[in-house]
């Protein structure tokens, strides 16, 4: 019985090969923070409210001016088509019927113009700054024009993190999937490389580590969309963004894929939002398991969270029904813990519930 997130981390792990196993759900280094994403939510006590009429509850918000009906964002996961055949379009399929909005990677197996015509749902795009400027160019004017809402740019990885996992498998594509929005660069192909990651090595060719708060009014001039900045755990980061035309940003280690050690998304939070302030929307990712979890971080002042593993192991299991399955399961824990602390709506959950 799949009764939580947990259940579907443990039913994916058996049916997954450990190569995808091992991407989908890995770490940086030791894995330490992996773990301390999750361990920081648990660290965190909720001091709730009683003698309150819960018996109605509204859990919708709204990100960007979309609303959405409830604070859990599908996060940009790449590849997902080595979680299940229908990859990205399930999962875009999935997250109109929780109505919500899903952001799609650019490392996707399935092509941008594809995933969005999936759904008339909103959609975002995630972006990379490439080496070869015009290429980047090229995949957000095409965003644009298959009518994504918004672009989060990506800016936790000028170099990919040394995921050991994906090392010692020699981590590749398999034979009949690819990479329809790096084609663009000749980099379509993740073949089997020797005693290396191939994305590792992707990553390297392609990615611009000369990236700067610069490019941010470069991609928002380009496609005159509002621009997430995702990947900042720091607030005079969280300013410079601000300072060039963000819209939001997105607190974020990239799932601890990135610089093991890091500090924890949930542990960063509050420190981002009194650096933005007033003057754009925050969101958190990284351990979000638990409807628990969605309450503490709109309390620490997050306006929603992402939702990234959690995605794939649905996937995994069952396809679309396995994504809707997932999310409604954190949804109706979301509906029972604002019931049990006294909210009646998002904006009830304030910052007087963390002890």
């Amino acid at each position: 019985m799949l009764l939580n997130l947990f259940d579907y981390e443990r039913a994916a792990a058996e049916c997954l090969p450990e190569p995808a196993l091992g991407y989908l759900t890995g770490g940086a280094n030791d894995e330490v923070t992996l773990r301390a994403n999750r361990e920081a939510f648990d660290s965190i006590s909720i001091r709730y409210r009683t003698m309150i009429d819960v018996s109605t509850r509204d859990l919708s918000t709204f990100v960007l001016g979309t609303r959405i009906a409830w604070p859990v964002l599908i996060a940009p996961t790449a590849m997902q088509r080595l979680a299940h055949p229908e990859g990205e379009c399930a999962t875009a399929r999935a997250a109109s019927r929780l109505e919500t909005v899903m952001i799609v990677s650019t490392t996707a197996t399935v092509g941008l113009a594809d995933v969005r015509a999936a759904t008339k749902s909103p959609m975002w795009f995630q972006s990379y700054i490439y080496r070869d400027r015009g290429v980047t160019a090229t995949l957000l004017e095409r965003a644009r024009e298959v009518g994504y809402q918004a672009i989060v740019l990506t800016v936790d990885a000028p170099m990919l993190g040394r995921r050991e996992r994906d090392v010692r498998h020699g981590f590749h594509l398999p034979v009949g999937l690819r990479l329809p929005n790096a084609e663009l660069a000749g980099e379509g192909e993740l073949p089997e490389t020797s005693g290396d990651s191939s994305l590792a090595q992707h990553l390297a060719r392609t990615h611009d580590a000369a990236l700067t708060p610069k490019d941010i009014g470069w991609m928002r001039e380009l496609t005159g969309l509002p621009v997430i900045v995702k990947g900042i755990v720091r607030g005079d980061d969280a300013r410079r963004a601000m300072d060039q035309g963000a819209a939001a940003i997105v607190v974020s280690n990239h799932g601890g894929r990135q610089l093991d050690t890091a500090i924890a998304g949930i542990r960063a939070l509050p420190e981002v939002v009194e650096a933005v302030s007033d003057r754009g929307e925050v969101y958190v990712d990284g351990g979000v398991r638990r409807g628990t979890d969605v309450v503490k971080a709109i309390a620490l002042g997050a306006r929603a969270v992402l939702l990234g593993r959690p995605i794939l192991w649905g996937l995994a299991v069952n396809g679309e029904q396995g994504v809707v399955d997932v999310l409604s399961l954190l949804r109706d824990e979301i509906d029972l813990a604002m019931c049990l602390c006294g909210c009646r709506n998002v904006s009830e959950i304030t910052r007087d519930l963390i002890a």
